[in-house]
């Protein structure tokens, strides 16, 4: 009964914020004094209180920062604000005694809310660092090195040179200049890619080429901005500037930074990878990033420098490890988003206090310090700009971005405040300059990006990159191949290479050693398999660096054999996820034409896309050898499960140069009327969309539109022609046979040649739904 009664005060001061009402009772401050006395160190009081400021922190931070974002501000400025406006600022002004009690000093009470937020920074910096796309900065080029030494030497040099001047009184150690003035210039040097990104995405200035090297910039700041903050911290831990600690701080970041990105990289990749595919309980890829974390920050503990260094990379070779799939990224980027980042910003607004700033020297300074602040940056930036060649309205878009500080400023601030090396009032000061400058960048840099004007080159590359996000491909993250020993397997490994190559796909290539027995076989084991996939991811990562003039990783390929394969392993494997399902089996269809019961027990255990690799008519034995000219139909009818197939033609045409004959099936001639599109707009506009993804691909297309047969004959009198291959989008009809309709079953009767069935979207053999087949 006394835990109830004394935290029920603070429940009534936690609803009277969150109501926003702020003019209290004199009952009710009494109350809630009285109360505060009481709930130090008892019982459930201290839960109490640590569950009231967890729900306060999130209730205003979230509030204010849905706010801030209908009106174009960054959230994370609302969730900083938020806790400015709890701390002394408003909430302490206004009612002290209801302040301490949900925020009490006490020091044991407080450190259960300083922990979480200390978890927080942690937490950020491995978001920041998964955010980090090096291969973005690799592609830009020298650009963004030129705005980024120059970016942050000058306003480093503005922070450092102002901190010898900053009167006694705003630094706790007034010997501590030198370090002080270390933390203060990378303050103002620091820039916030987050908040960077969030203007340059919102413009649709992601993919033009400013928008890229403002992002590479602000990215390759930041890192430089951590190597500072490691190396500052190992001074101040040091207690003054020496030279043989300086230089032995340095050399471990440099010894951990090489070990991190080569033989770390590649341990960080097999864990994850590992983790994924052998455990079976939820989110274990989750907490073996949290490990992963934790041992960097106390690897970089351990050598003298702040932990923040250590997430940040870990960050880094987690969001580049291939096996991340993009729900598990949003799982872990939820938690961070939903309940550390509105906790740290909300106790970094905490710990200021804007009442100081009523005195006027104190203002002066803040002004100055605003001023030095985003002139240093932004002219820093700028000059960066003219260095590397851009015109003025470019430079002046540049230095605008930059100026954005927001939450990396904030956690510089935080640290050299738990470190002692800045005062609370300089602390305010930094934040506050942080939120101006912050505020202020939007709107400046949407009005610098307006006055550019979109070149013919760069607006040609932009809608081939738009593309892609429409794309099928493009999109998948990992394939599992199913395979025997006969000519049609090694033939689908080889198609899985062209696919998984173009961009460094993870692929598990299954191997079923008894696949095939009544015809010889030409590759025994999977060995033959294995050098087709990498044969053909060969093969398509260099028709990628040919037409894009990118570097693509090679692919990530696992293989084992199997005796057989059956739903159950299939779906086993599954489990680990898979983008899509690629089957190449030797005899897989009856007499009558159906599908055998191994192979509707295989493709049974995958929910997800499936695609088989058939052999057409009697030619089982004769696999095309594709080469510049080599022609692949592809039936389309308008629906997107038909443009995936195109795309999926297109990615296997690239590496290899073939033409790519899009056949345009009308649905109105299997009715036997007239088409109801007698200009064939329709049609037209399709082909014309699938025109321009074969652009994006490099790859030569013929259209055609057939409208006075039925599709089964109009596929196979174009096969006839010349086809060296068919590609068909298809959807699985409901029942407890794998059946995809008579127009695939009629193709793959009579024509001889191989048929690629692609079930992009699936359907459980249970469900019965309105889905119509596509013609194709």
């Amino acid at each position: 009964m006394n835990s109830q009664a004394s935290t029920r005060p603070i429940v009534k001061a936690l609803l009277f914020c969150a109501l926003g009402l702020v003019v209290p009772t004199a009952s009710w401050a009494a109350e809630a004094a009285a109360a505060g006395a009481k709930t130090s160190g008892m019982g459930g009081s201290a839960e109490g209180t640590f569950v009231a400021e967890i729900v306060l922190l999130l209730l205003v931070g979230r509030g204010l920062g849905e706010l801030l974002q209908r009106y174009g501000q960054p959230a994370i400025m609302g969730q900083l604000i938020g806790g400015i406006l709890l701390g002394p600022s408003l909430f302490g002004w206004l009612w002290p005694s209801a302040q301490h009690l949900i925020f009490p000093s006490d020091p044991a009470q407080k450190g259960m809310i300083d922990a979480v937020s200390q978890l927080g920074i942690l937490m950020l910096l491995l978001l920041t660092g998964m955010e980090t796309d090096l291969r973005l900065v690799r592609r830009v080029g020298a650009a963004c090195f030129s705005i980024s030494v120059t970016g942050v030497v000058v306003p480093f040099i503005c922070g450092f040179a102002l901190a010898q001047f900053l009167p006694d009184s705003l630094l706790p150690d007034p010997t501590q200049r030198i370090v002080a003035g270390l933390f203060l210039g990378t303050a103002l040097s620091i820039s916030s890619v987050k908040i960077v990104a969030m203007v340059v995405r919102e413009m649709n200035f992601m993919r033009r080429n400013l928008g890229q090297v403002i992002i590479s910039s602000a990215i390759i700041e930041d890192t430089i901005g951590w190597l500072i903050i490691a190396v500052t911290f190992g001074i101040a831990t040091n207690g003054s500037l020496q030279l043989v600690p300086l230089v032995t701080t340095v050399a471990e970041v440099a010894v951990f930074m090489v070990f991190s990105f080569t033989i770390g990289r590649r341990l960080v990749f097999t864990l994850i990878r590992w983790t994924n595919d052998a455990f079976r309980s939820e989110y274990a890829v989750i907490t073996v990033i949290l490990i992963i974390m934790g041992v960097m920050a106390l690897i970089t503990n351990l050598i003298g420098v702040h932990t923040v260094l250590g997430a940040f990379v870990a960050g880094i070779l987690v969001g580049e490890s291939p096996i991340l799939s993009s729900h598990i990224e949003g799982q872990l980027r939820g938690v961070i988003t939903a309940l550390f980042m509105p906790i740290f910003f909300g106790m970094a607004g905490l710990s200021a206090d804007l009442t100081v700033l009523a005195d006027p020297t104190l203002a002066m300074l803040t002004v100055a310090l605003v001023v030095i602040a985003s002139v240093g940056k932004f002219s820093g930036a700028f000059i960066g700009g003219k260095f590397a060649g851009m015109s003025f309205k470019e430079a002046t878009a540049v230095g605008s971005a930059m100026n954005a500080r927001g939450s990396t400023e904030v956690i510089v601030a935080s640290i050299g405040l738990s470190m002692n090396i800045l005062s609370h009032n300089l602390f305010t000061m930094i934040v506050t300059m942080a939120v101006i400058t912050t505020l202020a960048m939007p709107p400046m840099l949407r009005w610098a990006l307006g006055r550019l004007p979109l070149g013919q080159d760069e607006k040609q590359r932009v809608d081939r990159e738009a593309l892609d996000e429409h794309g099928f491909v493009s999109k998948l993250e990992r394939l599992l191949v199913v395979v025997d020993d006969s000519r049609i397997g090694k033939f689908t490994a080889y198609l899985a290479g062209l696919v998984g190559g173009s961009s460094g796909m993870l692929t598990t290539l299954l191997h079923l050693k008894d696949g095939r027995i009544d015809r010889p076989t030409d590759t025994k084991g999977p060995e033959g398999a294995l050098r087709e996939i990498k044969k053909g991811a060969e093969k398509s990562a260099q028709a990628v660096k040919r037409t894009e003039d990118t570097l693509v990783d090679k692919v990530h390929l696992t293989a084992r054999t199997e005796s057989q394969a059956t739903g159950e392993t299939i779906a086993e494997e599954a489990l680990k996820g898979y983008g899509m399902l690629l089957v190449g089996l030797d005899n897989v269809l009856t007499e009558k034409g159906s599908f055998t019961p191994a192979l509707n027990d295989i493709t049974g255990g995958f929910e997800g896309p499936l695609c088989l690799i058939l052999n057409g008519g009697e030619t089982a034995d004769k696999m095309p050898t594709f080469k510049a000219g080599t022609s692949i139909l592809v039936p389309v009818n308008g629906t997107e499960v038909a443009r995936r197939a195109a795309d999926f033609a297109l990615a296997l045409a690239r590496p290899n140069r073939a033409r790519v004959k899009v056949l345009y099936v009308s649905q109105g001639a299997t009715r036997g009327r007239k088409p109801t599109s007698v200009s064939h707009r329709r049609e037209e506009a399709v082909l014309k969309d699938i025109a321009d993804l074969a652009a994006r691909y490099g790859v030569p297309v013929d259209t055609a539109i057939r409208t006075r047969a039925t599709p089964d004959k109009a596929i196979i009198r174009e096969v006839a022609s010349g086809a060296a291959m068919v590609v068909m989008g298809v959807t699985q009809r409901p029942g407890e046979e794998l059946f995809f309709g008579d127009t695939a079953s009629a193709v793959l009767a009579a024509c001889n040649c191989p048929i690629v069935l692609l079930a992009s979207e699936r359907i459980k053999r249970t469900i019965i739904t309105g889905a119509e087949p596509v013609a194709a």
